[in-house]
């Protein structure tokens, strides 16, 4: 590694697998300087379902982020996410030890210790324990107890859970690449770094990535993660709805909806026409009126919608929600999906565009880079929190590899 040191970011979705690796400058910041991307179907709902394909798209969007970088990777944070993720909050109490009664770094590690003493089916494993805040004798709302007085230590967290089999699955996707894995985080985790404010995660905002097989939901308030959730349905549902509504081949329909879709009619021209290719060897594509593509998105982006609605107003968080909605992933580029959500939620909608990054920022800052740049910053903000100081390798380097694999 170069003497300032790099990060690697590795997305592995339903449809893509994208690398991207960041320079972490004299002056403590990120820049961008590799992008690798790959398509492939190599897994269905965030569940690994064809090895080999997975382990070359990973190789692929690995040697182009290479090659564009000339950096050799060895190592990076990996997102994860699909249907088999399953959270829930916990809560931990333990008694204040040491006579002078002062919280210490023993009792943080305790309490959250003492949050995870739950019964968790065998076939899961924890991928997350978040805290959320601390209470130090029935003062909540502290984001770190470390040297308070007092005889009680309580902490609400987040705990992310995986099926132990999926997660496996993963990591040995990306050992037989040839990559290290450094830390797996939910991609949520990882999203929110790259495209919320300080001021939405503190009072309370609702994230919304529309990936390919899955819509994945957070809500953040108070500057922590309070829910997730995973709703089965996502960007290769309007894929094979125009597929269907239209007579056209699948990847036809994939490449109709990336350059032409859109979910509110108003948007488009109402005398334009598109190309459509049609099914069956021979066949002549034809012309038809753009308007058809909104007529057949809106329906389901209006049920996707609907469903994180319910599911949000059932687990009670609604009143959470005082920033509004941020809308990521590839299928949030989709023109007037915001305003279909607007009209859902009744909330403030934006597009989350992945930020604080230089270098090649212009070429990753769309949604379906987000999680791909926030695991960027999210393993640069652990690397700042530790207090590393930039080096060579075998010191600088080496220490931080050596943090992560303990934490």
């Amino acid at each position: 590694m170069a003497k300032n040191g790099y990060v690697v970011g590795l997305d592995i979705g339903s449809k893509k697998v994208a690398t991207i690796i960041g320079e972490i400058t004299e002056d403590k910041k990120i820049e961008i300087i590799g992008i690798g991307r790959a398509e492939y179907r190599g897994l269905r709902k965030g569940v690994v379902v064809n090895l080999d394909a997975t382990v070359e798209a990973i190789k692929k969007s690995q040697e182009e982020a290479e090659l564009m970088s000339g950096v050799e990777i060895d190592s990076a944070f990996v997102g994860i996410s699909g249907a088999h993720i399953k959270s829930f909050n916990s809560r931990g109490v333990i008694a204040i030890s040491g006579k002078n009664k002062k919280v210490s770094r023993e009792d943080i590690k305790r309490v959250i210790e003492q949050s995870k003493a739950i019964s968790i089916p065998p076939d899961r494993e924890i991928i997350h324990v978040i805290p959320q805040e601390f209470i130090v004798d029935d003062q909540d709302g502290i984001e770190d107890p470390l040297g308070m007085n007092g005889i009680k230590l309580e902490v609400n967290v987040h705990i992310v859970t995986g099926a132990r089999a999926s997660v496996q699955n993963l990591r040995t996707c990306i050992t037989r690449a040839g990559i290290e894995i450094q830390e797996i985080i939910l991609n949520q985790r990882a999203i929110s770094v790259a495209t919320l404010t300080p001021d939405e995660m503190e009072l309370g905002v609702g994230l919304i990535d529309i990936g390919g097989g899955t819509t994945e939901v957070a809500i953040f308030e108070r500057r922590s993660l309070w829910y997730t959730s995973i709703i089965p349905l996502g960007g290769d549902n309007f894929t094979n709805d125009i597929a269907v509504g239209l007579r056209t081949p699948i990847p036809d329909a994939e490449k109709i909806k990336k350059k032409y879709g859109c979910a509110v009619g108003g948007l488009s021209d109402g005398e334009e026409t598109i190309e459509v290719p049609s099914v069956g060897k021979g066949k002549q594509a034809r012309i038809l009126n753009r308007q058809l593509l909104a007529d057949i998105i809106h329906p389901r982006a209006e049920e996707i919608f609907h469903l994180v609605d319910i599911d949000i107003k059932k687990m009670g968080y609604e009143k959470s929600l005082n920033s509004g909605i941020v809308l990521t992933g590839g299928t949030a580029m989709l023109a007037g999906l915001e305003d279909v959500a607007e009209e859902i939620f009744d909330l403030p909608v934006r597009r989350g565009d992945a930020g604080g990054i230089g270098g090649l920022a212009d070429r990753v800052s769309t949604p379906d880079y987000a999680t791909a740049v926030g695991l960027i910053l999210y393993g640069f903000d652990q690397w700042k929190e530790k207090g590393f100081i930039p080096g060579s390798r075998d010191s600088w380097w080496t220490k931080f590899k050596t943090w992560v694999k303990d934490a």
